[in-house]
């Protein structure tokens, strides 16, 4: 029980970050392209990768900061089934660039997120 609870703990935080953030970048950019996901997506990536890689190579922690930043908060913060969701839709509405764009951007810039990640994590 105490695991769920700290899962649940990261993953109200996490999905109340993906809404408020997904909010503003809608106001902020407009809503045609799907920018709030892009940019959960690749901060998503860049704060898993630091994050892992603290506590896997640098620091001895507790295992629950695991259950509680990597599952629970960055498992209801990151949206890659939103985005593999719009970006399908793009495509089937005829928005084949934007589409691709959409799918190639959080790709290519999630995994120089997640290296960055990684690398920041090992200079700390």
């Amino acid at each position: 029980m105490d695991k769920f609870l700290i899962i649940s703990a990261g993953a109200i935080l996490g999905a109340n970050a993906r809404y408020w953030l997904g909010g503003w970048a809608a106001e902020k950019f407009g809503a045609a392209f799907p920018y709030g996901t892009l940019i959960i997506n690749v901060t998503g990536s860049l704060v898993l990768g630091f994050f892992m890689t603290l506590i896997t190579e640098r620091f001895i922690v507790d295992p629950r900061w695991r259950l509680f930043v990597a599952i629970g908060f960055l498992g209801a913060y990151t949206t890659f089934s939103t985005y593999t969701y719009e970006s399908a839709n793009l495509i089937l509405t005829g928005q084949i660039w934007a589409g691709v764009l959409d799918l190639l951007g959080s790709s290519v810039l999630g995994v120089v997120a997640v290296t960055t990640g990684i690398l920041l994590g090992r200079v700390f």
